[in-house]
């Protein structure tokens, strides 16, 4: 009677291990394309991602750098203060997408363009992404909301 009690408790640890490993597998395959990372222009300048790298860009709308050209395809500059990176945009900007201001873009670095398939920008005047902050932080160029 021990003998079939023991045996039949490795089996249920056998059993919730495999539906363990077998779980946490399913989920990272869900989650593979979910998962962006974030990085400044100095970091893209520094260290380029490579072309089917997907990525979120995040800094200041360089001033003079939007160009808007036929059929939707929009071009800017993004700067954290100490690097440039052009993007290219094909679509509709955010109606609070201006110069100078915070944005963050989801893209890929293609032949030292970011070509970005979606861009936000700054939900208010006080607004801007924790993670651009962080980055402007770094280069010393932020400025604080005076309110």
């Amino acid at each position: 009677m021990k003998g079939l009690k023991k045996k039949r408790r490795i089996q249920i640890i056998a059993l919730a291990t495999i539906a363990l490993v077998v779980s946490t597998g399913l989920i990272g395959y869900a989650m593979r394309d979910g998962i962006n990372f974030f990085r400044s222009p100095t970091q893209v300048a520094e260290a380029p991602p490579l072309p089917n790298e997907v990525f979120r860009i995040g800094g200041l709308v360089a001033q003079g750098s939007i160009v808007k050209n036929e059929g939707g395809k929009i071009e800017f500059q993004v700067t954290d203060g100490n690097a440039v990176i052009p993007v290219a945009f094909t679509g509709i900007l955010p109606d609070l997408f201006k110069e100078g201001e915070g944005m963050v873009g989801l893209g890929q670095y293609i032949d030292g363009t970011f070509q970005a398939t979606e861009i936000l920008a700054k939900h208010d005047e006080t607004y801007m992404p924790r993670e651009v902050i962080d980055a402007l932080k770094e280069q010393g160029v932020y400025k604080e909301a005076s309110n």
